[in-house]
């Protein structure tokens, strides 16, 4: 789904993944520096939009879903995944309750899958799933933004800024008034600064919430039954992941960036075994060049690390 927000000034298509967005508007450092100081938006209108509806839609959901929603006040936004019966991650949900509708973003083209397992388990609840990609759009203000979100069907509240779910039809008159935009290049390379997991690029399809720190914002450990929590619980409680994710400040000397798969060794080892890979790089406008990478959990957390080609030394996400 192209946006329309593509024919603004200087905007160049992203490719991949974010196919359908501007990956930049002609300056990336100066769009990262708009959001990091609370100015201007990101489209991210190529995601996929879910609702749920229905006086049963909270309590059917915290049946599902790894989060807490049974009593999610409205308003409040969360993080929660799908998992596998193995544990594995298959979905990750972006939600906000309105007090009538649960809204969620979810990665560009997984709606329809996810929206295929939420109707196989509908059962007796009284809940209507719908695919809502082609009337709501999401914009993402950073924090610190002043910009008006009257126009917004929901919006979700959170430490870096507001997603918000636009009428698609009126997103380019709505996002008028917010400022200079800053393609989805800008917004990667703070979600990398910040260390936030991303479905399909920090994940694949062995991952464990535990290796991307999920733990700590998409899982409740005290919640009752949902598929895969046996895993979740025994890995909590009895063992460690075998992988963890881990931010990478990477030598500035490389012109080119080390894509995603790119296999991680030891510096002092640069012919050894494979210990991971790169997960997503992106070049920050006070940081240089950095990563996240999932590497494998016995590695030394004070060890420069080879990324391809590219030095770089870690700082910890997940505990060893």
């Amino acid at each position: 789904m192209k946006s329309p927000l593509l024919a603004l000034p200087g905007a160049v298509p992203a490719e991949g993944t974010d196919e359908g967005v501007a990956a930049h508007y002609g300056d990336l450092f100066r769009e990262q520096r708009s959001l990091a100081q609370g100015t201007g938006f990101v489209d991210l209108s190529h995601r996929g939009v879910v609702t749920v509806t229905g006086d049963d839609r909270l309590a059917w959901l915290h049946l599902l879903l790894t989060q807490h929603v049974s009593a999610l006040p409205p308003q409040q936004a969360t993080e929660a995944l799908v998992l596998s019966p193995n544990g594995h991650v298959e979905h990750v949900l972006y939600l906000v309750d309105d007090g009538t509708t649960t809204w969620a973003h979810v990665e560009p083209g997984t709606q329809q899958a996810l929206i295929g397992y939420l109707e196989s388990m509908k059962f007796f609840y009284r809940v209507e799933v719908a695919d809502a990609t082609a009337d709501y759009a999401v914009v993402h203000l950073p924090a610190g933004s002043t910009a008006p979100v009257d126009g917004a069907a929901a919006v979700r509240e959170l430490s870096y800024g507001r997603d918000l779910f636009l009428p698609r039809a009126e997103l380019a008159a709505l996002t008028a008034g917010y400022g200079p935009a800053s393609g989805i290049w800008a917004y990667e390379a703070l979600r990398i600064e910040g260390h936030r997991p991303r479905l399909g690029f920090e994940t694949d399809h062995r991952t464990i919430p535990h290796e991307v720190d999920w733990l700590t914002t998409a899982v409740h450990l005290q919640k009752g039954c949902y598929r895969g929590q046996e895993t979740v619980a025994r890995v909590h409680n009895l063992g460690r992941p075998p992988r963890r994710l881990v931010f990478l400040h990477l030598d500035g000397t490389e012109e080119v960036l080390p894509p995603h798969g790119t296999e991680v060794r030891l510096a002092s080892d640069p012919k050894g075994r494979s210990l991971g890979f790169v997960t997503s790089s992106a070049r920050h406008h006070e940081l240089g060049p950095i990563a996240l990478a999932i590497v494998k959990r016995n590695v030394p957390v004070d060890a420069v690390l080879l990324a391809g080609r590219v030095p770089g030394t870690q700082d910890v996400i997940v505990p060893q």
